[in-house]
């Protein structure tokens, strides 16, 4: 969330960022309950203030015999006021942190103004799309031909949108993940952690999930608990409620997880195939840094992200999301967009981005520095890769005229050497 004192402090400035975002915020409702809420603790100092000031009269009375019912009367008096004013506070704070949580980030300067995704902005492009000489055809159906997937009996189990993986489909599924935390973890900068996929609302707030996108999240209420959209939210969470120490910063994490979205308001939209499901794999990568390397650190963390599909020799391109495309929690966002022969274009795969403080201040990470003062940390994630659209990627730009799927070399090792999926 935002730093209030930001908002006390620079109105004018927040709302002009905000502007990007193309929506209205109670910025002046949350000004307006915060001033109040000033104004009642100042007013409850002084009636302190006048406790103290009555009560040290009361011993001298007594010394002097003289009644002190009066005395005792205004100090209950001033007492239920304080009372009734504190449970106000109580109210105020509450409404305040409401609003607090109903405000998106701010878009860093860099990001582009814009209304939705057609308006991102393309930074580079890497390879170059193989032309074919036949009919190219969709993963969903050569998945299906080659026996590897079967949509049909994933939709008997549990319902449409979700995904079985059979014979050299699973094993190249496994392969994909396992490539990746190998990349991420020995050729890169990241610890590997294996962490639950269920989490509390606590984490889920943390992270910017909650509230305002509980109806894309699938929810078990028997333990009050939410599946994992993405590792993003336990891996942030590590550190919620802690201090850490500025030597041991940047941290830099990778983990696997399957991840789970309801994908509300999505209807119509990737129907058919891996891109859009309600179960997918992914490989997640989390970075907690100073507040003067974050921006460093998100050119990085893109950097390590697009190794995978170079080292797999699948074309993509990288956009700056503007600012109507940009995530609630993001102030700054590259996707890296895999090409797809199917759609002829190139599709989302992963979402690298910097939040600065704003999921710090909600899950309370912190850092000492250098001077021994305590900051908020800043935090960063993307995914290195979505692992069920490399899967369709691999299946599109790697097929045969004859149905086969050659197996990228950088795979075989993880495919028992496998060079071909065939029927």
């Amino acid at each position: 969330m935002l730093d209030i004192k930001r908002l006390r402090n620079d109105k004018e400035g927040v709302l002009k960022a905000l502007e990007k975002r193309h929506g209205n915020f109670p910025i002046q409702e949350l000004l307006d309950t915060d001033n109040k809420r000033r104004e009642i603790i100042q007013e409850v100092e002084n009636m302190k203030a006048e406790q103290n000031k009555i009560s040290k009269q009361v011993p001298m009375l007594k010394k002097e015999g003289k009644d002190t019912t009066e005395i005792f009367a205004q100090m209950k008096e001033l007492s239920n006021k304080v009372k009734k004013l504190d449970e106000g506070v109580k109210e105020l704070d509450e409404k305040i942190y409401n609003y607090l949580s109903s405000i998106p980030n701010t878009p860093s300067e860099e990001v582009p103004d814009g209304e939705d995704d057609t308006e991102n902005i393309e930074i580079r492009k890497w390879g170059e799309p193989r032309k074919f000489d036949f009919e190219l055809r969709a993963h969903w159906d050569l998945g299906v031909d080659l026996d590897i997937l079967d949509f049909e009996r994933a939709t008997k189990i549990a319902g449409s949108r979700f995904s079985v993986f059979k014979g050299q489909g699973a094993r190249l599924e496994r392969s994909i993940i396992n490539f990746m935390l190998d990349l991420h973890t020995i050729e890169q900068t990241y610890e590997e952690v294996w962490v639950p996929v269920m989490m509390n609302r606590n984490s889920m707030f943390g992270t910017g999930q909650l509230p305002k996108f509980e109806d894309d999240m699938f929810y078990v209420p028997a333990k009050d608990l939410f599946l994992a959209p993405t590792a993003e939210v336990p891996v942030t969470n590590l550190f919620s409620g802690e201090i850490l120490d500025v030597e041991k910063l940047p941290i830099h994490y990778t983990a696997y997880s399957p991840c789970f979205r309801a994908e509300a308001g999505s209807a119509g939209r990737d129907t058919r195939g891996l891109i859009r499901n309600h179960q997918f794999d992914k490989v997640e990568l989390v970075k907690f840094t100073t507040q003067e390397e974050s921006f460093n650190e998100l050119e990085k963390l893109t950097k390590d992200a697009e190794e995978v599909l170079q080292k797999l020799n699948i074309p993509y391109r990288v956009v700056m999301l503007c600012s109507g495309d940009l995530g609630f929690s993001s102030t700054k966002t590259y996707d890296i967009e895999v090409w797809m022969p199917s759609y002829n274009r190139y599709v989302e795969i992963s979402s690298c981005s910097n939040f600065m403080d704003f999921q710090a201040r909600r899950a309370n990470i912190k850092y000492r520095d250098e001077n021994g003062k305590v900051k908020f940390a800043h935090t960063l994630n993307g995914s290195g890769l979505a692992v069920g659209r490399t899967f369709a990627a691999i299946l599109e730009n790697y097929q045969n005229e004859d149905g086969t799927i050659t197996i990228p070399e950088v795979l075989k090792p993880y495919m028992n050497g496998l060079g071909k999926i065939t029927k």
